[in-house]
């Protein structure tokens, strides 16, 4: 019976014989490794331990695991360590200021590969099953109103890490860098609370299907409560009454709700920031310069990036809260 010492030993011994076979050309990139009982078999160690074997080398990116198939040779460049399953919801400018921090940061030192589940849970749930094997590190970025928890569970805890929610009750020590969603309005609202208050009513425009709305919703009701102010809440702006003396704070992540509302704002010829307020979550260039300028409400993309890759880069476990910023221009 092979002790804990003696496997972790022989694994790696399993590792190197595969390596060399690399090495030395008898594998080539798309072979296909022999199976787990065929290892077992030839270099008379336990299938446990061949397992641990593969494992290693799928995660530092030699071999790949192919769903129901086996192994495969991936790569014959062998010194890379470091491998980081990077999973997104869709790619938003917002998103890609992420991603392009966090490149930046591990572009030198790890090899990152990007999928995108588009919220589709099946797709979110397939993607990470098939590919548990495949690497060190899984930044996840998941943004879906289903509970993926038990799927999230299936990462080992110090592999994974969550962007942009904070999933509290997932198992082990993991790592979280995330947005604070009813927080981040209430505060932002009462710095902006002088402002707010010289119109007569506030609308928070936002679709049930997004995932982080409810909690968005907690934040801006504890505002309207607190300071008396008559809110309301909507779906879109897509044939809206709008009356002035509203303020409008929209989620929409395509801004189609800010462009929408300045139709309008245009037709009743109504002069936004005076007759007509707006708030819109997460900046954007055009924003700086549509209408004279739209007020935001939005979490820092950039250093949500860099502060995901400082946690892997220095192996770190910790719960970051990702600050948000206010930019006031002329639409408040």
């Amino acid at each position: 019976m092979e002790t804990q010492g003696q496997t972790k030993y022989k694994y790696l011994q399993l590792a190197n014989f595969i390596i060399n076979e690399i090495q030395e050309n008898k594998l080539k990139i798309g072979d296909k490794i022999p199976s787990v009982n065929q290892l077992s078999e030839s270099l008379k160690i336990g299938k446990s331990t061949v397992v641990m074997g593969l494992n290693h080398l799928s995660e530092r990116g030699i071999i790949e695991s192919v769903y129901r198939k086996g192994y495969y040779v991936k790569t014959n460049k062998l010194k890379q360590n470091i491998r980081i399953f990077f999973l997104m919801d869709q790619l938003t400018i917002f998103k890609e200021e992420l991603y392009n921090s966090f490149y930046n940061k591990t572009k030198n030192i790890a090899e990152v590969d990007v999928y995108f589940h588009n919220y589709n849970p099946k797709l979110f749930e397939q993607l990470i099953l098939e590919n548990l094997n495949n690497y060190t590190h899984f930044v996840i970025i998941p943004n879906l109103k289903a509970d993926v928890g038990a799927i999230l569970n299936q990462i080992p805890a110090k592999k994974r890490l969550i962007l942009d929610y904070n999933y509290e009750n997932l198992d082990g020590d993991y790592s979280v860098v995330y947005q604070d969603f009813e927080e981040d309005i209430y505060e932002a609202l009462k710095s902006l609370k002088k402002k707010i208050q010289k119109y007569e009513r506030l609308l928070l425009v936002s679709s049930e299907r997004m995932f982080y709305s409810d909690l968005v919703k907690r934040g801006f009701i504890r505002f309207c409560e607190e300071f008396d102010m008559p809110h309301v809440f909507i779906s879109s702006m897509k044939d809206q009454e709008v009356s002035q003396g509203d303020c409008y704070i929209t989620l929409n992540r395509y801004d189609t709700d800010d462009v929408d509302l300045i139709k309008i704002i245009h037709q009743k010829k109504l002069t936004l920031g005076k007759d007509i307020g707006l708030i819109s979550y997460n900046d954007f260039y055009v924003k700086e310069v549509l209408e004279g300028g739209i007020t935001v409400i939005s979490t820092d993309f950039s250093r949500m990036g860099e502060d995901a890759a400082a946690l892997i880069l220095n192996n770190k476990y910790e719960k970051i809260k990702n600050r948000s910023k206010i930019k006031i221009r002329n639409s408040l």
